[in-house]
């Protein structure tokens, strides 16, 4: 049995707390003794998000850790709570739960079999999702597998990941693009963080188990399709000019 530590980020997050998403996850990792810790990293949050989980979920919940960073986003949220982790394995899921926390089963039992880098893969049943954004996701693979590769990755986007912590603080150590952001405005996701950090992945020679995953769309002001789009597309073309200068292999 692996000893995990899972990672939730949490920006302005009031409405989902509201929601009792935390009450979920907090029930559900309460029974299950993989998980010895849930980090709850707060990414500068200016809403009463942190007052809510200091109130009620420290006290309630264990297990629960909550993390206070200045505002630099989801990607810096997840990195943090990586090196910050103290179990063999780490795994993140989004705070609003489009996939539910018992999805975790999955990517654990991919973890007792061995698999160090282990991926929820939304497919292509995105329940919910407005048309466009199918469209353009699958327009994203494409691009994505033509300029850098990850050939039979059908979701890196996916906010429902497993890893090894030694394999995945190997990984970060070769971070470029993501790591040239000093500073990072609003909300972003920093949807290129993904994809730089699977690629290096397969770089390492490490194999990447992706499992479908149950999901279902859920609207949220932090996330911008179209502007993280754009984003992923810029460091897929950063990522591809740096990999051809060989800076991946230093």
């Amino acid at each position: 049995m692996i000893s995990l530590s899972l990672i939730i980020p949490c920006y302005n997050e009031e409405v989902n707390l509201q929601k009792g998403v935390l009450d979920k996850i907090g029930n559900y990792v309460e029974k299950r003794e993989e998980f010895k810790e849930v980090l709850i990293i707060d990414d500068g949050s200016n809403d009463k998000s942190k007052e809510i989980i200091k109130r009620k979920y420290l006290a309630l919940f264990p297990k629960f850790k909550l993390i206070e960073n200045k505002h630099k986003g989801k990607a810096n949220a997840v990195l943090v709570g990586i090196l910050k982790a103290s179990n063999s394995y780490v795994m993140f899921s989004d705070i609003d739960l489009a996939t539910p926390i018992e999805e975790s089963e999955k990517l654990i039992n991919a973890a007792d079999q061995g698999f160090k880098i282990i991926i929820g893969s939304r497919q292509s049943k995105r329940i919910g999702a407005p048309i466009l954004r199918k469209i353009m996701a699958i327009g994203a693979i494409v691009v994505r597998d033509l300029i850098i590769g990850l050939h039979g990755i059908k979701d890196t986007q996916c906010g429902f990941k497993l890893f090894q912590k030694k394999a995945a603080e190997k990984i970060i150590n070769k971070l470029i693009v993501y790591k040239q952001r000093n500073l990072i405005e609003g909300s972003s996701v920093s949807a290129g963080f993904d994809i730089e950090f699977l690629f290096i992945a397969r770089k390492l020679g490490y194999e990447i188990k992706e499992i479908p995953v149950t999901w279902k769309h859920v609207e949220t002001k932090n996330v911008h399709f179209l502007n993280d789009s754009i984003e992923a597309l810029k460091d897929i073309f950063k990522i591809k000019y740096l990999d051809f200068k060989g800076q991946y292999n230093k």
